[in-house]
């Protein structure tokens, strides 16, 4: 007979918040107290926690999509300076800009637009292709 399941119904949505916080399928065995394998039992027992855990994944997959297009294109965002002045706190409104990161940019091209911006380049040769075959390191002269 089976041992019975530790499963309970609040799990889906405590794993749904995980998963949005970018937890994987072994950190959310890890909170649970459970093998990683117990996971994915649950997942195909319980479709709720399955949905939830897809959910939660989606999201945070968008957040970073998000950022890396703003590292790609370059952002800006309000901030504060705080800077003690004469003994006091000065809070200075500030605006930060980000430029464009080539290293994003190019992250992104080649996810986005592998025909065109993957390194691998294939050349295609048309016309024929005369090959001669030489010996290096042959004497010239005959040999007896």
């Amino acid at each position: 007979m089976a041992r019975p399941t530790k499963y309970q119904p609040g799990y889906a949505a405590q794993a749904e918040k995980l998963c949005k916080l970018g937890a994987t399928d072994i950190e959310i065995a890890d909170f649970f107290s459970v093998n990683v394998a117990t996971i994915h039992r649950w997942k195909s027992d319980h479709p709720e926690f399955c949905d939830a855990i897809k959910s939660g994944k989606v999201e945070a997959d968008d957040r970073v999509v998000r950022s890396l297009y703003a590292r790609a294109t370059g952002y800006e965002h309000d901030d504060v300076d705080i800077r003690v002045i004469d003994g006091k706190i000065v809070k200075t409104p500030i605006r930060k800009q980000y430029p464009p990161d080539t290293t994003a940019v190019i992250f992104w091209l080649k996810n986005r637009d592998p025909e065109h911006w993957r390194d691998k380049q294939e050349v295609k040769h048309s016309g024929a292709v005369t090959v001669e075959i030489t010996r290096f390191g042959a004497s010239k002269e005959p040999q007896e």
